[in-house]
């Protein structure tokens, strides 16, 4: 058993590691400086995917229509999936837009074939702008987001734009504080540190400018994989395409606030990342760009596999008890992932010393979604395909949503009985640098299992 707990903590630590070459990548290298105002307009077709959003469809729509564009460059196509009273919502909504001199389309299918890929895509051929903003139902674009990024396309090699998401209820619970610190990681370090470095990264599937010639030459959006986004934007940067990242271009969401729906978001994003690694990874690999490119952009499309290892180093930790080496090599672990997050902080203004104390959060939250985000893995591994399940939003409402049945709580609660186990006798041992790990694992178990469960009901 200590072997193999020795193991994957190597292993996990690789992963920590390339986490903390990304930050001193990003403090290295200086950002590149603000785009200039485009001279003359392209004509931008602004698209807006949505599927039984009757909560948020009006306040996107309001918002896509606030948008400052000159009104004869401007479209907006809303690609309505839906099958309840959102339809009629938007097509309400875009009478009303039309009356006001708004070119705006409400785009149906006959089937959703493809999920959301085959919405953009279905819309893709439709579209007259040169460039494609996407924006999912629950963000809410400023109205200067073209202003400021479209004058990164002066450029003719670059095919994307990405802005920074935020977050319109940061601070509604635990759950939605974890996730936006998370975030904010994300996109600060690891979307900052790659495009300052040239490396790979992925447009986050909204809140993102596309050049239309991009897209066609990448080969247009695929719906083989969960993350079309991811997979849409490795083929597109394979073909010699750079995309641009602005952090200071900021476009507030909407965080799940139900556990059901975030695990539902994390399951897809982990699987879908994972076909694409399987899908593209060769590619990766045999891309004509210097080798530690590559090594970076497969630790990127691979890194959801660390939940595996997270998953067997909680089960693992039990075993432990008595050894010396649990304690701090756990707490190594602690220390990156608080300092990778504080950074992030420090970068947007927001607290760092916050995330500092908020890192055992992270920590728990992240080892309770690890029994769940390994399922996702493993299929994606299998080669097992699954539907494309939307986020739900709340619009600030109280959320209707109700997850498919599963016993995956069972799972988690179960392991958290494990693990409490483990603690009595780690405290009887006085090995209480375990036993702290154990109690935040375990905790983390039972959040994330009870919320499971509470959200069934």
């Amino acid at each position: 058993m200590t072997g193999a707990y020795l193991g994957v903590l190597a292993l996990l630590g690789l992963f920590a590691a390339h986490r903390l070459v990304l930050c001193v990548v990003y403090v290295r290298r200086r950002a590149a400086p603000a785009p200039p105002a485009p001279v003359d307009p392209p004509v931008v077709t602004v698209q807006l995917p949505v599927y039984d959003e009757a909560s948020v469809v009006e306040r996107l729509l309001d918002a896509a229509a606030a948008i400052d564009w000159p009104r004869d460059r401007l479209e907006i196509q809303v690609l309505d999936d839906s099958t309840d009273e959102t339809t009629a919502l938007v097509a309400a909504k875009v009478a009303e837009l039309r009356a006001r001199g708004i070119d705006a389309a409400h785009v149906r299918r006959g089937e959703r074939t493809g999920f959301k890929a085959g919405a953009l895509e279905h819309g893709l051929r439709l579209a007259r702008g040169e460039l494609l903003a996407v924006f999912d139902a629950d963000f809410v674009p400023p109205p200067d987001v073209l202003a400021r990024t479209t004058g990164c396309f002066a450029d003719p090699a670059i095919g994307m734009v990405q802005a920074r998401w935020g977050h319109l209820n940061r601070d509604a619970s635990l759950l939605t504080q974890a996730q936006a610190l998370l975030l904010d990681g994300h996109f600060v370090l690891e979307h900052g540190a790659r495009a300052r470095a040239g490396c790979f990264f992925n447009f986050s599937g909204t809140a993102g400018v596309w050049r239309k010639a991009a897209i066609v030459d990448a080969g247009g959006w695929q719906a083989d994989t969960l993350t079309e986004d991811m997979d849409l934007s490795v083929r597109a940067q394979l073909r010699g395409w750079r995309f641009a990242f602005l952090p200071d271009v900021v476009v507030p969401a909407e965080l799940p606030a139900d556990m059901n729906a975030f695990r539902s978001q994390q399951f897809r994003w982990a699987k879908g990342q994972v076909q694409v690694a399987r899908k593209l990874g060769g590619a990766v690999a045999r891309a004509p760009l210097p080798a530690w490119k590559r090594v970076d952009a497969l630790a990127h499309l691979t890194s959801n596999v660390s939940y595996l290892f997270l998953f067997a180093a909680c089960l693992l930790l039990p075993w432990t008890v008595g050894a010396s080496f649990p304690a701090p090599s756990f707490l190594g672990a602690t220390a990156a992932m608080a300092a990778f997050y504080a950074l992030a902080q420090r970068e947007i203004g927001g607290g760092a010393w916050s995330a500092l104390a908020r890192a055992p959060l992270l920590m728990a939250v992240c080892a309770g979604l690890s029994a769940h985000q390994s399922r996702a893995v493993v299929e994606a591994l299998a080669g097992r395909a699954s539907t494309f399940v939307r986020t739900p939003k709340t619009g600030g409402r109280p959320p209707r949503y109700r997850a498919a049945r599963s016993w995956a709580f069972a799972v988690e609660l179960g392991v958290a009985a494990y693990l409490a186990a483990g603690a009595v006798v780690a405290a009887r041992a006085g090995a209480w640098g375990t036993l702290a790990f154990l109690l935040v694992f375990a905790g983390g178990f039972v959040y994330v299992g009870a919320a499971s469960l509470r959200g069934r009901r």
